[in-house]
């Protein structure tokens, strides 16, 4: 599997600029740490609201992130995927936050959290926000939101959640039924 598949938004340049940060870091260099941050908070902020549901929660599991990079940078054996290796920590964080508290975002937060994220057009908003969490399992919008919002095909999905192919897609293509649907009926 090439490192495009693992990130798919990234070209060949910016994931070698990831994995110089990530060596860099690994020698104390906190001006590397910045960049890495600017260059991949989106995602990795996407990743822990998917999992976490809630606005407070991911913040800290974004602060928790870069910590984690800053300590393990050395053991990070570049391979071409970056992106996946961060998402890797992130999505253990917010796991281990998750075990810890149950809690969930309510639709006013999402919204706070789409407003600040421009690259999201206002029909996304709205399947979104009257969805998400409503209609779809935990499951689906993890999956949605690994597509939609990081860019990640179903395969690198698969992996990184560590569930067959077949029910990536499965999941995929039923949580667009249940939008769909959603949205069409609110549109009667």
């Amino acid at each position: 599997m090439n490192s495009k598949m693992l990130a798919p938004n990234m070209n060949e340049y910016q994931e070698s600029l990831l994995e110089k940060h990530i060596q860099d870091i690994s020698f104390g260099d906190k001006d590397a740490l910045a960049n890495l941050y600017k260059l991949t908070k989106t995602s990795v902020y996407g990743f822990a609201l998917s999992i976490l549901k809630n606005l407070h929660e991911a913040e800290d599991v974004l602060q928790e992130v870069y910590i984690k990079i800053y300590e393990n940078a050395s053991f990070y054996q570049a391979n071409g995927k970056p992106l996946a290796w961060i998402l890797t920590i992130t999505k253990n964080l917010a796991l281990m936050k998750l075990r810890k508290n149950r809690n969930h975002m309510n639709v006013d937060e999402l919204s706070e959290f789409l407003a600040d994220h421009k690259n999201i057009n206002e029909t996304e908003n709205q399947i979104l926000i009257s969805t998400v969490f409503e209609h779809i399992s935990d499951e689906e919008r993890n999956i949605l939101i690994l597509h939609s919002m990081s860019g990640f095909k179903h395969r690198e999905i698969a992996k990184m959640l560590e569930i067959p192919l077949a029910t990536v897609l499965s999941k995929y293509n039923r949580a667009i039924k249940k939008i769909k649907k959603r949205m069409g009926e609110e549109n009667i």
